[in-house]
């Protein structure tokens, strides 16, 4: 999207900014390739970081959720600790 591009970007909406995290993680861990650069490249540091902003969000957003956004998150965070275990370990 260029600058002078006056379509607003999408925002504002639990589910997608969910999902964007999701795929920030995935990018970290070096499971899907990086959509500028077209490569995939592992950062644990950053991926270690995203996990655990997704385990605080669970817990600072429990009880004000609905409970489609609340399996998502749930979800996504618990994916996400789990490849980052497994590329942790080995």
């Amino acid at each position: 999207m260029s600058a002078s591009d006056n379509t607003p970007l999408p925002g504002g909406d639990f589910g997608l900014f969910v999902a964007r995290l999701n795929i920030h993680g995935l990018m970290s861990l070096g499971v899907v390739e990086n959509p500028v650069t077209g490569k995939k490249h592992t950062n644990m540091d950053q991926a270690r970081m995203l996990v655990l902003d997704l385990e605080m969000l669970v817990g600072k957003t429990a009880g004000n959720l609905t409970e489609l956004e609340t399996n998502q998150l749930e979800k996504v965070a618990s994916d996400l600790r789990h490849l980052y275990d497994q590329k942790s370990q080995g």
